[in-house]
């Protein structure tokens, strides 16, 4: 009976281990920002809040593709997310893309390994911040987050 007790105990413990271990990306002590996560089997959603509580980057895994058109006339900078080559888009809100809130807000979807994808939003207050986002998404590695991602079928 003890053995019994012992193994569920432990099962127990690791199952709670789970659901508090982090899923989303390392962000760098020095960014001032934290994330709010929420994990599915189909995906990992993780929103960077800095101290004011504003989200100011959202991060979204799955093993779906997202099927977003990212049209070629948004583009706009070109960087790496996860190791892969991308280039960010300015959103089209219908028609709205060039409206002065949406200069410093920019998404893009990166499939960084076989069947696993980012969608990466980016809601910058200034160009100086829209910068520094940019910069810090480059070096956030996103593979062994998303490697508990299942298809969701």
């Amino acid at each position: 009976m003890k053995i019994l007790i012992a193994v569920g105990l432990s099962l127990f413990s690791a199952v709670a281990w789970a659901q508090t271990a982090p899923a989303c990306p390392t962000l760098p002590a020095d960014a001032g920002l934290t994330w709010e996560q929420r994990v599915d089997a189909t995906f990992i959603a993780c929103q960077a809040v800095n101290a004011e509580g504003r989200q100011v980057l959202n991060v979204m895994l799955t093993a779906r593709d997202p099927r977003i058109s990212l049209e070629r006339r948004l583009r706009e900078e070109e960087s790496t997310f996860s190791g892969e080559e991308m280039y960010w888009y300015r959103p089209d809100l219908g028609g709205r893309e060039t409206a002065a809130e949406m200069a410093s807000r920019r998404i893009t979807v990166v499939e960084y390994d076989d069947d696993r994808y980012a969608q990466v939003w980016i809601n910058a207050a200034s160009p100086e911040e829209l910068g520094s986002l940019i910069s810090l998404a480059r070096q956030l590695d996103v593979g062994s987050a998303g490697a508990q991602l299942s298809a969701g079928n």
